[in-house]
């Protein structure tokens, strides 16, 4: 359900959220958090979320109004043109789109755990990442190589502020989140439970990335680029590994040494060549390859499918080849979108 109410002043009722958008304490005292983009209300609209209003522009209200009237619950959608959304909140918005939300409820370590049919949960732990941009980067990757929860340490901003949300590409709705007010304490209880405690570490000597075997219950430890992990967070885990680097780098961004173990892992459980062949990408190249060939077309940005529907990134087509690609889509019936 959805109610369009137009503004021309911040200072209205219900606005409050959006008035007070650099103020995240209170926010996050209050849990709620404000999503920003196009894409990341999208998602959001699409989660289970609960959403409590949303702020755009009417150009946007006519694209996302039909996704607001099928949630359960009632959505007031603020509308104003862009400029004037602009001068309202004070930054320059790329798009204008902005929505209000609840936190969800924290998950449990029995609920990641269960997640995992297999019975070989993969879960990712982080300590003293104060970066939000950082830790919803690693967010996406966790989304992206099929992590079943993150814990999230009391030295680490929440993956709930607007810019991990950003930098998350709205992937967060999709994560189990267990913010824990003492990670020590909750490391020892995967251990308790059989879960390996792995600490990601780049200046030990007990085993490569390659050496170890991430095909058992298992949880990664990450640490801040800067300042690594605290000497009572190695000690909590089983081992330490490390990616070897050429000796001019010693460190790397946590989102980037999360993609490194996360792949590893995922490689080592089969899971790689298995996404790999159901990816977007492949779905794509299965139905239009022979016409990228025949037109010499690679395509290297990212694509997107939601059973139905392809989005293709970054590309610009030969305009035969997107007729061909639009007149087959139609035979499909499949839509092809060009962005």
């Amino acid at each position: 359900m959805v109610e369009r109410i137009s503004i021309e002043s911040l200072e209205m009722p219900g606005l409050e959220a959006y008035r007070t958008m650099k103020w995240q304490a209170e926010q996050r005292s209050q849990g709620i958090f404000v999503a920003e983009g196009e894409k990341v209300v999208r998602r959001l609209l699409e989660s289970n979320l609960t959403v409590l209003s949303v702020l755009l522009p009417e150009k946007w209200f006519d694209d996302l109004a039909p996704i607001m009237r099928k949630r359960p619950e009632k959505i007031r959608a603020y509308v104003a043109e862009k400029k004037v959304l602009e001068n309202l909140t004070g930054f320059s918005m790329y798009q204008g789109v902005l929505a209000e939300a609840r936190v969800p409820e924290p998950a449990t370590l029995e609920e990641m755990i269960a997640r995992r049919l297999t019975g070989q949960p993969l879960l990712v732990a982080v300590e003293g990442v104060s970066s939000a941009e950082n830790l919803g980067s690693l967010v996406r990757n966790c989304v992206a190589f099929g992590v079943d929860g993150l814990l999230v340490g009391e030295t680490c901003c929440s993956p709930y502020l607007r810019r991990a949300v950003r930098s998350s590409m709205g992937t967060i709705f999709k994560l189990p989140v267990l913010e824990t007010p003492s990670l020590a304490n909750t490391l020892a209880q995967l251990k308790t439970a059989g879960i390996h405690c792995a600490a990601a570490h780049p200046h030990t000597t007990q085993r490569r990335i390659d050496e170890a075997d991430f095909r058992t219950p298992h949880c990664i430890l990450l640490g801040a680029e800067g300042t690594g992990l605290t000497p009572a967070m190695l000690d909590a885990c089983d081992e330490a590994v490390l990616i070897p680097m050429q000796q001019e780098v010693d460190s790397l961004n946590v989102a980037t040494a999360g993609a490194v173990f996360l792949y590893e892992a995922m490689r080592q459980r089969g899971f790689a060549t298995a996404a790999a062949q159901d990816s977007p990408a492949a779905k794509f190249r299965e139905h239009f390859g022979d016409l990228l060939q025949k037109y010499r077309c690679e395509h290297r940005g990212l694509i997107e499918f939601d059973g139905k529907n392809f989005t293709v990134h970054e590309q610009e087509f030969d305009f035969a080849l997107v007729q061909e690609i639009a007149h087959r889509a139609r035979a499909l019936n499949l839509r092809v979108r060009l962005m």
